[in-house]
């Protein structure tokens, strides 16, 4: 099918929910009450018009959207600018000095030690983990038919069950559930700004929240320190997952490898930030789908005619195109990381803008991918914009970062996605639930307040021609 039949001249661009950006100035506590509520709720309507905007709140800040400005930040000049100490202080009680929050030679030999485990061929191997959960995920969405399904938690769920197998292989002591409430815990009342982050107190001044949430940090290290433990007495495996990956991994240039509360650290990243981006990811673009039913019908046929009844494996990835447009559309309207931080270390200029040392420079990547600079109908949804690559400069499109920071499992969620959707899509038609719209909500990812209520009518059986 070309790009036209999918979304003829004529037809309107649809324009999915979107948040609010601010009209006016908040002030310090103004800009708390936001942040804690819905980081998304601080970013100004500027933001989406204009290459760089910079303020004062208790700190000196700027958020660019500047692509040339972007790469200085994330690529030429990347270690004067390291992640933000509010970034650090939410994050570091988890997942200590672990790939997302090192710095500089203790990330660098990390870095290149995980480096193997997100390989193409170890990420290919673990794709059949994502059919069998893509399956069942199927055939939990076609029992609870014709009732709505948040189909947020389902992928929630979903992603889950990727990420503990991938990375423990399912070992029968990992209690997931336990897991997965202790993370919640954590992002729910940790990850929240605090008063002392805006006014841009030291990181070891303790905050109240960070306090309270360590009993959930205690419960998520103790279940991956048992999985360490228990994996060092145990057999080889004919496919390593992800933490035979991490213990058998080695830097090439100092020949370290991770000791077990580096291993743990990373496992727990992994953990974390693998499933929930990418059920996030899809989550939303199963909302997008329902909401744009033309693209949803182009989507089904394309991955029905591919797939024929079963589930996506990773060799029908090149085969569905339109899939991973959607992906890639869906990451650019709700990116998980919806907002990155960094701390300027050294003087430095910006789009003609004095940095100074200290001073925050945020890349709030929601608003760079409906900045009217660099998108034409920016709150469109228009996977078609994609057929043909990324449309706009590499660093005006950051789902994953850029840089040498880039995520490091971006190819893992990709793969996982494109299988998962296209599963989905090619055994369902999925349609909205009247009034339960959900609303983008970030406190460190981006996600549909109240869920993505959708009702999932399976489709026709689809005849194989008999030759």
């Amino acid at each position: 099918m070309t790009d036209t039949a999918m979304h003829p001249e004529t037809a309107p661009l649809a324009e999915p929910v979107k948040a609010p950006l601010v009209t006016r100035p908040l002030g310090l506590f103004g800009s708390l009450r936001a942040a804690r509520a819905n980081l998304l709720d601080i970013l100004p309507e500027l933001a989406v018009r204009q290459p760089m905007v910079s303020g004062k709140t208790g700190a000196r800040w700027h958020m660019v959207m500047d692509p040339t400005a972007l790469r200085r930040v994330l690529l030429e000049k990347v270690e004067d600018y390291p992640k933000s100490v509010v970034t650090k202080n939410l994050l570091r009680p988890a997942i200590g000095e672990s790939l997302f929050i090192a710095e500089g030679p203790h990330w660098r030999w990390q870095r290149r030690a995980a480096a193997p485990a997100f390989s193409p061929r170890n990420i290919a191997n673990l794709a059949p983990v994502m059919t069998a959960a893509a399956e069942a995920a199927a055939d939990r969405i076609a029992a609870a038919s014709p009732r709505a399904v948040n189909v947020y938690d389902e992928m929630v769920r979903t992603t889950f069950d990727v990420i503990s197998d991938t990375t423990l292989s399912g070992e029968q002591h990992f209690d997931r559930a336990a897991m997965h409430r202790a993370i919640d815990s954590y992002i729910d009342v940790a990850g929240r700004v605090s008063l002392f982050d805006i006014i841009g107190m030291p990181g070891w001044v303790p905050r109240p929240g960070r306090i309270l949430s360590g009993n959930a940090v205690t419960r998520m290290k103790q279940v991956a320190d048992d999985a360490i433990a228990d994996r060092r007495k145990g057999q080889g495996r004919s496919v390593p997952d992800l933490l035979d990956l991490l213990m058998a991994g080695q830097d090439p240039e100092t020949q370290r490898q991770m000791r077990t509360p580096e291993i743990r650290d990373n496992l727990l990243t992994f953990i974390v930030a693998g499933h929930e981006t990418t059920a996030l990811t899809l989550g939303w673009a199963l909302y997008l789908c329902a909401f744009a039913p033309d693209i949803q019908r182009a989507a089904a046929e394309e991955a029905r005619g591919v797939l024929q009844g079963r589930a996506a494996t990773m060799n029908d990835l090149p085969n569905l195109p339109l899939t991973r447009q959607i992906v890639d559309e869906t990451l650019r309207l709700y990116p998980p990381a919806g907002l990155l931080s960094r701390t300027a270390r050294a003087a430095d200029t910006l789009c003609d803008r004095e940095i100074r040392p200290g001073d925050t420079v945020m890349v709030p990547v929601y608003a760079l991918h409906r900045n009217r600079l660099l998108w034409d109908k920016p709150d469109a949804f228009d996977p078609a914009r994609f057929a043909n690559g990324t449309p706009v400069d590499r660093y005006g499109y950051l789902p994953f970062g850029d840089g040498p920071r880039i995520c490091i499992g971006m190819g893992f969620a990709l793969q996982e996605a494109v299988i998962i959707l296209s599963t989905l899509l090619s055994r369902f038609h999925f349609q909205q639930v009247e009034g339960r719209k959900p609303k983008p909500v970030m406190i460190i990812t981006l996600r549909p307040e109240g869920g993505v209520w959708l009702t999932a009518t399976p489709h026709e059986p689809r005849h194989r021609t008999v030759r």
